[in-house]
């Protein structure tokens, strides 16, 4: 699929120039008055609607609960944003291992039942003395817990197992557009939006320096839109990718333009305008 199919599937959800964990404003307090009597932002937010002040009282209250309304909406969607994030990154307590990461498993003083194991494609490691166990689907504290349980009901007393997870290959990311090679690159560790155009060997001649960033979360599809150019000099923020996100390269019209001109003379390029 292209690049532009995928944005005109995410046109609707479209959110630019921010992260996803600050992609929806809230607009604060909803009520209309608080006990003094006071007009709350929502009252004047309504009150200062163009026709408002013209309505029938009757019709200006609806308008100020319909406003109330989209702002308890908005904070709830990005409470779920949020909730998402902080699920699904590399590196969070909550990461769920999968086919093809990398761990590493160590035992307190116990060095030959330290090692480190890929988990396969059924989503199990081979561990010494307990065999194949299954890791894919769980946090690396979950099968902490799993291998002290069965290494200390009949091999150790006690024993402090640890599971750092090495590297990230179940999670990938798909980088595409004006890059100078796309592809589909694993989450190691962790991948920021810069490192995922870094491992495309950078942007290319014709791109416009924006990257649009699409996700799927809850079963709906979002995009944002990224100026790297801010995102370098420090100015704006390098967000974390998850695993499925699909990372697009902007180019410029203007530039590739300047591109099927090469050769022409510059009169006949004027004539062509």
């Amino acid at each position: 699929m292209t690049g532009a199919a995928l944005l005109s599937g995410c046109a609707a959800s479209s959110i630019s120039d921010t992260d996803f964990g600050n992609q929806i404003a809230s607009n604060g307090p909803s009520a209309e008055k608080d006990a003094t009597g006071s007009v709350t932002p929502a009252a004047a937010e309504a009150k200062s609607l163009p026709g408002t002040s013209q309505l029938p009282k009757g019709q200006a209250s609806s308008q100020a609960k319909t406003v109330t309304t989209a702002s308890a909406q908005q904070t709830s969607v990005q409470a779920s944003v949020a909730a998402i994030s902080a699920v699904s990154t590399p590196g969070n307590v909550a990461y769920k291992i999968g086919p093809q990461d990398v761990l590493e498993v160590s035992v307190f003083k116990v060095a030959e039942l330290s090692k480190s194991a890929q988990v396969s494609e059924a989503g199990t490691i081979n561990y010494p003395l307990i065999g194949e166990i299954t890791a894919a689907g769980k946090t690396a504290r979950e099968l902490e817990k799993d291998l002290t349980n069965l290494l200390g009901a009949k091999y150790l007393q006690k024993p402090q197992v640890t599971v750092f997870i090495k590297e990230f290959n179940s999670q990938r990311v798909t980088v595409e557009g004006a890059v100078r090679k796309p592809g589909v690159f694993p989450i190691q560790g962790g991948m920021s939006l810069l490192q995922a155009v870094a491992s495309a060997q950078g942007l290319d001649g014709v791109s416009d320096n924006t990257v649009v960033v699409v996700r799927n979360a809850n079963g709906k599809r979002a995009a944002a839109r990224f100026d790297i150019t801010n995102i370098r000099d420090g100015s704006a923020q390098d967000p974390q990718l998850q695993a499925g996100d699909i990372v697009i390269a902007g180019t410029s019209a203007l530039k590739e333009g300047l591109n099927f001109l090469k050769g022409i003379p510059l009169t006949s390029a004027f004539a062509l305008l």
